[in-house]
Order: C-alpha cells, then structure tokens, then sequence
C-alpha cells in the first residue's frame, strides 16, 4: 500500500495525499516506509513558518499570502501552496477546533492550494510531533511554497526557527511592552519580522520599537541557538559560518491583513532572504541543524518507545508507587528501570 500511496503523491493525487498525511500523524508503518522513499524528492519547497502571539492576525496574513502567492505576486508566475495550520490541542478533553482554516475560505476550490490542519496532541513548542515528517510529505508532492502556521503560544514557539527555512514572527500593536517582546525571543527567530494591523494608531510605535531592539546588537547565529539537544554536543564538525560572511538583518514591516495591504512586501522580504540562504551557504548550516534536532528527537522517541515495550506494566506501576509514597526519588526510579530492562 505505501508504495501504491508514494507513486500517487508523487503524481500530485490529493486524496492519495491526504490519507498518507493521515498516516503519518497516527504514525504507522505504513507512513514510515512511504515517509523514506519519499525524502529524496524533498528540498525543492520553500518552508515559511508563521509565528507569533495569540490574536495577531496569522491565520488572516497566511491566507493572504497563499493568495498572493497563487496571483503570481511573487514573481515568476503563480505558485502552488500548501499550508499546514497547527492549532492547540485541549489538556482535559484531548481535542482541537481546529479553527485555523474558517480564516481561510478563500482558499477553497483552488487546486494549487492544500490545506492540513493538525492539533498538537500535547507537543509544546508551537508544532505537532509529526509536523516536520508533514512537510517532508508536502514538499516531495511538488509544492512549491509550504507556510506553516504554529500555535499562538507566544514564548515557547522556537520549534519553528530549526524546522522552517524563513520564519515569520507576527506583531500587533497593544500586546505588550518592549520587554514582552524581547522575552518572546523573536530577536532569536525571526527572519522577518511583521506588525500587523498596522491601521491601528500605536503601529509605528511597534515598528520604531522592534527597529530599535534589532539595532542593540549583533545579529546572533540563529542555527547555533536553536538546538541544544545532547546529539548536537556529540558532532564535532558542522557547517560554519566565514568569519567576514554578512548576516541577514530581518526587516520590520508593516501589513494589515484584513485587506491585503503590505503583503507583497512580505512576499519581496522572503524572496531576498531566500537568496541570501542559498547564496551565502546559510541554507546548508540550517539543513545541518534541523537533521541534526529530528534526529535527536527520533532517538529519544524510539528509545523510549523500546524501553516502555520492554517493561511491564506492573513492573512501571510499581516504580510509580514507589514514587507517590516517596520511597524512591524520580531519578533513582528511572535509573532503576534502565538498569533492570536496558542491555
């Protein structure tokens, strides 16, 4: 079956896409086998992530530029879409609206758009676990543009920075002070940086504001901070930066998505910065990252998976008694499982 779904994304199917996307984020097999021979066919997409707080207007502004996108505004003729809406999953119930697309009926019935929406089932940092494994599928089914919007968490969003290739961080006036916005961390990730609604009276304040902060200091290296993870620490070489190499300074602009205004300087935004990945091997220091992240997420996915499959379920209740009555502290309980279950 994955190699009768492969062919059939590969041929543009939709429906063949859909249900594959389906599998992926239940995490089967299936999806496994058609996930690896799908991946030499990606790397040819542009991924844009669209971040930001709760209320700023993403999900208008992603809409928009989808449309921009599919009227050629971006030059070279119009662009095939595909968009991946993340929304926040319920920690009592377990489930999602899924609201995300209602912004988007205008999108509906085009064939150069798919939209996917996906709950976080838990994950934190803004992404679904299997969002990244979602846009492998997108970007080998020949889409040219995948725009990922994030949850509107606010502070925990850096996900996004290690798995898109150009980051959007979205601003409203009235959403908090200086401060607010440093702590948010978009100094960090973004490579374009957006005050929405800008018909709003405090909108150049916004702007003279981020301008302002992004003018204090040296733009970081944005790979090295975006993952830390222990498989990181363990490589001794990674693509580097030259010494003299210029950095990109993300511009600050303004738009107000509602009607459309300023969204082609975005889209003009993302094609310089684009080039500029490609043309000053950034690209390839990103790409060496974001392996270098899902490989270390996968690993402790599996392993944990293989550990849990070991031990038995009376053997785990036990150590989680042991805990409650404060027999045995939370590190010695693991440990313990470790040592009775791993070889």
């Amino acid at each position: 079956m994955s190699a009768e779904w492969v062919t059939s994304v590969l041929a543009g199917d939709r429906r063949a896409l859909a249900r594959l996307i389906t599998q992926v984020e239940n995490d089967t097999s299936t999806a496994r086998a058609a996930l690896a021979a799908l991946y030499p066919h990606t790397g040819r997409a542009h991924v844009v992530g669209v971040t930001g707080a709760p209320g700023t207007g993403k999900s208008t502004l992603v809409n928009e530029l989808a449309k921009a996108y599919r009227s050629g505004a971006a030059g070279n003729g119009p662009r095939s879409v595909g968009i991946i809406a993340v929304d926040p999953t319920s920690p009592f119930t377990g489930g999602a609206i899924l609201g995300d697309r209602i912004r988007m009926r205008d999108l509906a019935g085009d064939p150069g758009i798919f939209i996917r929406s996906m709950a976080t089932r838990g994950s934190l940092g803004g992404l679904a676990r299997t969002t990244a494994d979602v846009i492998t599928v997108l970007d080998a089914s020949g889409w040219d543009m995948v725009l990922v919007e994030t949850v509107g968490a606010g502070q925990s969003e850096v996900d996004i920075a290690r798995t898109a290739q150009s980051t959007i961080v979205v601003e409203a006036p009235g959403l908090g002070d200086d401060v607010q916005a440093i702590k948010a961390g978009i100094l960090e990730i973004a490579d374009v940086l957006v005050v929405n609604k800008a018909d709003l009276p405090s909108a150049d304040s916004a702007v003279k504001a981020l301008r302002a902060m992004l003018d204090l200091g040296h733009r970081v290296d944005q790979v090295t901070i975006a993952h830390h993870g222990p498989l990181a620490a363990q490589l001794a070489e990674r693509p580097t930066r030259p010494p003299d190499a210029r950095l990109w300074q993300p511009p600050v602009l303004k738009t107000v998505a509602n009607t459309g205004e300023g969204v082609t300087d975005v889209i003009a935004a993302l094609e310089r910065h684009r080039t500029f990945l490609t043309e000053s091997g950034e690209l390839a220091r990103r790409d060496h990252d974001r392996i270098t992240a899902e490989l270390d997420h996968l690993l402790r996915a599996l392993l944990l998976r293989r550990l849990l499959d070991r031990v038995p379920a009376e053997a785990l209740q036990a150590v989680v008694a042991k805990v409650v009555a404060r027999e045995e502290a939370p590190w010695e309980a693991v440990k313990t499982l470790m040592d009775s279950y791993c070889d």
